[in-house]
Parts: C-alpha cells; structure tokens; sequence
C-alpha cells in the first residue's frame, strides 16, 4: 500500500476530536465502570525523549502546529520531551507567500520563538514542495516561475538565518511505484530535473550555516524510489551540488511497515557523506506491535551514526493527521503509550510509564463522573501507587474551553496562564502504599460543554 504524500494538506484541517463518553453516576463507587480513563506515569527524575537522545548525541523532535501551543498540556509535554521542533504546516509556502512576494511569518515565527525559548533545534519545513501551493504560483511561466522559486528560497531563508538547523529544500520530487521517474509539478514540468538543483545553490547562498536536505516518503527501504534519491544524492556529491542531508519521513501501518532492509538503506545513503534523518515519523496501531516497530525504527537511527535525529510527526494522537491510527507516542490524554517506553529504553533513558507494574515508583489515574446538575457536574479522579510505595503524586486535568472550576477537595491545586489546565497535588494524601489508592474531586461549571475534562498521566515521587 502507497502511503498518502499528501498527508500535509489535510494536517492543518480541524483534528477530529477524541469520542469521550460522559458519566453520569449517582455514587462514587462506579468508577470501574466501562469508559472511565486509566493513565499511567512514573517518577523521579525520569529520561524524557530528548534528554536521552541528546546523550546519544541525537535529537528528538515533534512536529508542532501553532494553534495548540496555548494548550497547556501540549506546550508541556512538547517542552519537557522533545528537544527540537518541525512546524507541521506554518513554513509551506501557501503559508508563507500565498501571494508573490508578500510574505506572512506571523504563525511560523510563534513555533520558532517557542522553539528557542527552550533551545530547541528547529528544522525548515519545507521550501519547495509540489503540494500546498498557492495557485499563483502555478500559473507562471518558466522564467517568472524560476524567479519565483528563487525569491521564496532566499527571503524565507534569509528572514530566519540563524536560527534553523536545518531546512527540507525540497520535498517530495519523486513518483511512487517502479519508474523512479520525478514526479509532476510546475517545477519539474516548466524548470526540468534541474530544478532540485538550483533550489540547494540558491538554498546554501541565502544561508551557508544551514544543512539542506532533500525529504521523501515511501523511500525507507530500497526499492525504485529511493534508488533514485540515492543517484541524484550521489551525482550531487560527485559535483559539488550543496547537499547535507537526506530526511526519510516513514510513515508506517500494517500494509506499509517498517522495511527489513530500513538501517541498511539509512546506512548507504549515510555512505555518500550525508546525513540522515528520520523526519515525520508515525507508525499506526497501539501495543506491543506498535511498541517494537518504533523501537526497531529508534535502534536503526543510532545504529548508523550519520543518523542525527528524528521528527515524530504530533504529539498526541488526536492532533495526528491520521488520528484514527493512533500512530503516535502520546494517547489523546497524553499518556504514554507503550511505543513511547519502548522508544525511551532504545534511546537508554528510563522512567516510562508502566502502569504501576514496574520496579519504580509509579502511580495510575482514573476518572468517573459522579454527580450532575443542571449546569455543572462533580469529577472525581482515582490515584493508585504502582508496585512500590510513593510518597507524592502530581496529575493535570484540562478544561474544555468554556469550563471552569467551582470547587475542588482532597488536594491542592495550581492553574496555567490560561486557567484551564490544573495541577492538582495531594493535601494530606500524598503517602500510599504500593497498589493503595485515593482520590481527589472538583466541580465543573459546563456552560453548556459537558465533556469529560482530560486527565493526564500521574506522576509519583
């Protein structure tokens, strides 16, 4: 099965919203009813995805959209796991210049000034590209057309000098299937096969400290695709043709898995003198297969020492433009899924979530409605330590946009900016014995959203 390339034009669509069941419940002792939400977290000082492939001399990134940064949970988990970011849509060319030489940064430069915020790396994403592309643009003539392309490189280039590691100059230029011929665009098909080319020269003279690389799907194993990529790589470096690296998106499912053959391939492209890396990764499906095929994907990467990072393409599942997959680390509640804590051990980290049924210390969430009235309903989340003792314990809860709390009871709360996202810690209940449970409450004023609130993971200490 061909794995969509077009899977950018519908990631800035609305995300289809997780199905979340309410509960309304007369006694609080219904909350092994069928839906309540489980979570898991660990403790301590656990690894997070970043700082443990940083000391693997690696990256770990996520690819961010700008209008979820002012959602508490996704601006925490993306600042505490991931040491760089990919805007997912903000830096494509219809964002950028949808009409010529009028240029909006606005939305690009919030993720970017998140981004060094937290001294992330940044990678450009992307330059020129056959999809997402304002009409304007393929209504030119060759020599406007080799001006344009040439303009939008140098001033978005320009406008962030400095500050990205390194940009997808061009995306996508190959067909699928066995050809290995360039795919139909207005470049290929007004500038001829030499416009990759001339994007990397314009690319490295608008900033010579940027690395440029060439990305592409379904070119992970060695089949007609990639070996095209491999020969236009090679003649590039045979020439003197500026050319860095060489980003591998790997978008996987059960049809299209992870190759036999993926660190091999990684390795002869890393051969030529060019960097790998692995650019927008999801594998779809949940547990333990999940779980292996991104840790297979992880081994590969520091196998090959060319390998300099990977890009999970979302945070949680909701936002992922395949949401229906579940493909990526993080659930709709931003739990750990068990891809995450096979990623983490690969990277050598530790501190996972697992689900109270390790040897840490570790903690498990709960939640069930337990009352409703005419305009708000009472919550109740459930703490239970894992296999060993905890001493404290930490859980979100997160509001829909137009709820608020009226009261909470059996611990103590702090707010996020926006007075949505809640950290709730114990009030006297922070000891518990290993598998010992309590709990803690609060009131929701609806207004008319009466959604269950999302509980994030526990985090024991």
């Amino acid at each position: 099965m061909v794995i969509d390339a077009c899977h950018e034009e519908r990631a800035d669509q609305r995300p289809r919203l997780p199905v979340r069941r309410a509960f309304t419940l007369g006694v609080v002792g219904l909350l092994t009813a069928a839906g309540v939400l489980t979570l898991s977290g660990t403790a301590s000082a656990a690894s997070t995805l970043g700082g443990a492939a940083a000391a693997k001399g690696r990256y770990f990134g996520a690819a961010v959209a700008a209008n979820h940064l002012g959602e508490g949970q996704y601006a925490a988990t993306l600042d505490t796991e991931f040491n760089a970011v990919t805007p997912e849509n903000e830096m494509k060319w219809e964002s950028v210049e949808s009409s010529r030489n009028s240029f909006n940064f606005g939305a690009a430069d919030q993720i970017v000034s998140h981004a060094q915020g937290k001294s992330m790396k940044i990678r450009g994403h992307t330059l020129v590209w056959h999809s997402q592309l304002p009409g304007w643009v393929g209504g030119l003539g060759a020599t406007d057309l080799r001006s344009a392309m040439n303009n939008h490189i140098t001033k978005v280039m320009q406008h962030y000098q400095g500050k990205i590691y390194a940009w997808d100059v061009v995306n996508e230029a190959f067909q699928d299937g066995g050809s290995g011929a360039r795919r139909s665009s207005p470049f290929q098909d007004k500038l001829g096969d030499g416009f990759i080319e001339e994007a990397f020269r314009t690319a490295r003279a608008a900033d010579p400290n940027a690395k440029l690389c060439y990305n592409d799907y379904n070119t992970d194993g060695q089949n007609a695709k990639s070996n095209a990529v491999y020969a236009m790589v090679k003649d590039f470096k045979a020439r003197g043709v500026p050319i860095d690296c060489v980003g591998f998106q790997s978008h996987f499912n059960s049809q299209s898995p992870v190759p036999g053959d993926y660190q091999q391939n990684l390795q002869r492209f890393a051969d030529l003198g060019v960097d790998v890396q692995i650019t927008e990764l999801d594998i779809e499906g949940s547990g333990s297969a999940q779980a292996d095929s991104y840790r297979r994907v992880t081994q590969a990467c520091l196998a090959v020492s060319r390998c300099t990072g990977i890009t999970v393409w979302g945070i949680p599942d909701k936002y992922s433009w395949r949401a229906s997959g579940t493909p990526l680390l993080f659930d709709d509640n931003y739990g750990k899924k068990p891809a995450y804590d096979a990623v983490l051990a690969a990277l050598g980290g530790s501190g996972g979530g697992d689900g109270g049924g390790g040897g840490g210390r570790s903690c498990t969430v709960s939640y069930a409605e337990t009352q409703r009235w005419g305009d708000r309903f009472n919550g109740q989340v459930t703490v239970r330590a894992g296999s060993s003792a905890i001493s404290g314990w930490t859980v979100t809860v997160t509001l829909r946009s137009a709820q608020t709390v009226s009261a909470t009871w059996n611990g103590s709360p702090s707010w996020d900016s926006s007075g949505k996202v809640m950290t709730m810690k114990p009030n006297g209940n922070g000891n518990l014995g290993a598998g010992a449970s309590t709990s803690f409450g609060f009131t929701v004023m609806a207004n008319g959203d009466w959604s269950a609130p999302t509980i994030g993971s526990c985090t024991a200490s």
